[in-house]
């Protein structure tokens, strides 16, 4: 098995050769923050359909960890085009931080499509130093689809659980790794290097569970599902929240 998928990620390797070049070159990463916005814009479409009553149950109690005056202040971590704003709670206050810059139009036309919500700013910075948000600054820190691609998931964990309150919980939906002795796992191993370079560094290979399980939170409540989308490949998903 290991032999058949070393000789596939050699072929597939050698049908990526151009994009494997470009990257030895440094070109890649900045051509990929350029266009991955534009992608992720239609794809998000696409999720939040097939995702959309996952994502009422995952997001219902939201407004439970509200603080003292009712309002509830959320960090969105890896926000992306703000496709998780429309199941955020009136009057919500929303932080959003994305390593990538170019995705602040997008963040700004669905601001304007969620007057619902009180938009707070927009942060460059990775997950994994998280600074410019303070020691137990907010009630809830929200993660989907983001945990497939940071450099280190124990320590954007970390952070998570230093700018919580007491009481606060982190909210996440990711996919992850499929069962073993199934094709679909066979298929992602085969084809994870070229798909890390394709998706902006998203990883199809992540037991992304077992890094929150051991993240400290004092409650847990995980999910695993198979998601409801037309790629095989990112169907196994978790989902739920975790208390600080």
């Amino acid at each position: 098995m290991a032999l058949t998928i070393f000789i596939l990620r050699l072929a597939v390797g050698v049908l990526t050769l151009p994009i494997y070049l470009l990257n030895f070159l440094g070109v890649w990463s900045w051509i990929c923050k350029k266009w991955f916005p534009y992608f992720m814009q239609k794809f998000t479409v696409m999720y939040n359909e097939q995702m959309m009553s996952k994502k009422r149950e995952l997001f219902s109690n939201l407004q439970d960890f509200a603080g003292p005056s009712g309002k509830l202040s959320l960090l969105e971590v890896g926000c992306g085009t703000g496709a998780n704003f429309k199941f955020y709670p009136p009057g919500c206050k929303v932080t959003c931080i994305d390593p990538n810059p170019n995705f602040e139009k997008f963040l700004i036309d669905s601001v304007a499509k969620n007057r619902h919500l009180q938009f707070e700013h927009f942060i460059v910075a990775v997950g994994e130093n998280m600074h410019q948000v303070a020691d137990g600054s907010v009630d809830v820190v929200v993660c989907t689809l983001v945990l497939c691609s940071v450099n280190s998931q124990e320590k954007i964990l970390q952070e998570v659980r230093r700018v919580l309150r007491p009481g606060g919980a982190f909210y996440f939906m990711e996919h992850v790794v499929a069962e073993r002795s199934t094709w679909n796992y066979f298929w992602q191993q085969v084809l994870n290097p070229a798909w890390f370079l394709l998706f902006d560094g998203c990883n199809l290979t992540r037991e992304s569970w077992k890094a929150l399980e051991r993240a400290g939170f004092s409650k847990l409540k995980l999910q695993h599902l198979q998601a409801p989308l037309p790629w095989e490949l990112v169907r196994p998903h978790i989902y739920g929240y975790a208390v600080k």
